[in-house]
């Protein structure tokens, strides 16, 4: 395995030191790099994503780049178009909306398939991410620190479904999506004490081991986000025609 020389990138999203790169490989370091340029517009719905650009700014081979892109296609973050490129995912107001719709169908769906596997552990672990939430909330704080926070709860609901191909399907439909194309809609959907209070009633939920109450917060957790992201899409739409 070859390492890279060490960088260091901050970026809200990605964690305060978001790529330290003595510890990951150029690959690592072009899908850190690029979904970097996604998240503060370097990179715009849309863009061209072009091989020998990244090349250059990095100082790497293009290999490494074509396997990064391999694996941004794969979590649905680029597209590749026969005879014209690869690019950034674009997607419309209507996209946005069933994508969300998905992935909060499949989400529920996997988590309550699993809910007897969930640990005290693992519910202690939200319930602290949570109180971080809270925490943010009462300082008066940016939504931006919030976001990390979201990730790292999903991921917990996430780790107990032994299931890849759905766990796969989850994060095209909008996991992925929703934290690094969508971000700068992301960070408008709700006031940071909403966002609190959204993921305190799946924590309430799963304590319960109410299978219907979980599955239905999960469900509509998903539906209403995807909702509000379309609408402020939609808008952002109209204003530029």
């Amino acid at each position: 395995m070859i390492v890279v020389q060490s960088v260091v990138f901050h970026c809200p999203m990605l964690g305060s030191n978001i790529l330290d790169f003595d510890k990951h490989t150029y690959t690592d370091r072009v899908v850190t790099y690029i979904k970097k340029c996604v998240l503060d517009g370097t990179y715009k719905p849309g863009d061209k994503v072009k091989e020998l650009s990244i090349a250059q700014k990095l100082s790497i081979s293009r290999a490494p780049i074509r396997e990064a892109l391999q694996i941004l296609i794969k979590e649905g973050l680029v597209v590749w178009t026969p005879q014209k490129g690869k690019f950034i995912t674009e997607l419309s107001p209507k996209q946005i909306r069933d994508s969300y719709f998905t992935g909060g169908i499949l989400e529920a769906a996997a988590v309550c398939s699993v809910i007897q596997k969930y640990t005290a552990g693992d519910i202690k672990k939200l319930e602290e991410l949570s109180e971080k939430m809270r925490q943010i909330s009462e300082n008066g704080e940016s939504i931006e620190k919030i976001a990390p926070l979201d990730d790292k709860f999903h991921k917990i609901l996430f780790s107990r479904i032994d299931n890849e191909l759905l766990l796969e399907f989850c994060r095209r439909a909008c996991q992925g999506i929703s934290k690094f194309l969508l971000f700068r809609y992301w960070i408008q959907l709700y006031s940071v004490e909403e966002v609190y209070w959204r993921h305190k009633v799946i924590i309430d939920a799963l304590k319960k081991g109410d299978v219907y109450e979980l599955e239905g917060c999960i469900r509509n957790h998903y539906m209403d986000a995807g909702k509000r992201m379309a609408d402020i899409c939609e808008k952002e739409l109209m204003n530029t025609m």
